[in-house]
């Protein structure tokens, strides 16, 4: 088996529009955060705009597909309204993910295996429509399973779990969750899926999962904007492809 290519990063820019939206207005701009990311090394970027729209905006995506020359990573959960704005915009990838009003940010992976035939009706357009459908899961074999019989060209791997239990000194737990992580990745590619994987990775994080050969992208949002108030955003990108790049061996 082998794997070629750098391993790919793609950056979300969400966190920007969640500061412009604190006190309205325009700015800052997340259009000009992804040109920013763009310009520092990332491969795409990833915006999720939610039912309630409580960062990314519709504006926002209208000017993402028309402003970016990488790749936009558009992240919706499996709605009707969501599945409109994919299908009319047609982004190089949907990224289908679970959403619950009252959560903070996404919790846990998207249930695949019992809305199978649902999800597997709901993705079709957007393939059909040319974008790659990515499956946002737990490192569950069940749901890797369902997400290649549903026809997702795609998995992205919730690194949550493993990135909480380092942060809170859980460092059992966390080699556990790892481990769980590197068996599925392997897993997942076996079954011909292209493996992506996110959700709090950082500095300190980020290497074990970025050594994964079968890992092809990492998409990385909240800590990245979040470093950027310290040391820029430009230098806080480069930082995360140095040592994504250096667990890939300098490739």
């Amino acid at each position: 088996m082998s794997f070629e290519g750098k391993l790919r990063l793609g950056v979300n820019i969400d966190h920007v529009a969640t500061v412009r939206n604190a006190r309205g207005g325009a700015y800052p701009d997340p259009l000009r955060a992804a040109k920013v990311a763009e310009a520092a090394g990332a491969d795409g970027i990833t915006a999720h705009l939610r039912e309630d729209r409580r960062h990314i905006s519709d504006a926002d995506i209208d000017g993402l597909m028309a402003g970016l020359s990488v790749p936009l990573n558009f992240e919706m959960a499996a709605t009707a309204e969501m599945q409109a704005i994919a299908l009319r915009h047609k982004p190089h990838a949907v990224c289908i993910v679970p959403e619950k009003r009252e959560e903070r940010t996404t919790e846990g992976g998207l249930e695949v295996a019992r809305e199978e035939n649902r999800l597997a009706h709901f993705i079709a357009p957007l393939i059909e429509a040319g974008s790659r459908v990515s499956i946002f899961i737990a490192a569950d074999s069940r749901q890797i399973e369902a997400a290649a019989r549903i026809g997702a060209q795609v998995i992205e791997l919730h690194t949550g779990a493993y990135c909480d239990a380092h942060a809170e000194g859980r460092f059992k737990e966390r080699d556990t969750e790892l481990a769980a992580l590197r068996e599925m990745s392997t897993y997942a590619h076996s079954l011909g899926l292209e493996v992506h994987a996110g959700h709090g990775l950082n500095y300190e994080t980020v290497k074990p999962v970025a050594a994964f050969p079968e890992v092809a992208e990492l998409n990385i949002g909240h800590f990245i904007i979040g470093e950027a108030i310290f040391r820029g955003l430009g230098p806080a990108i480069g930082e995360m492809r140095r040592l994504m790049d250096e667990a890939r061996g300098g490739l």
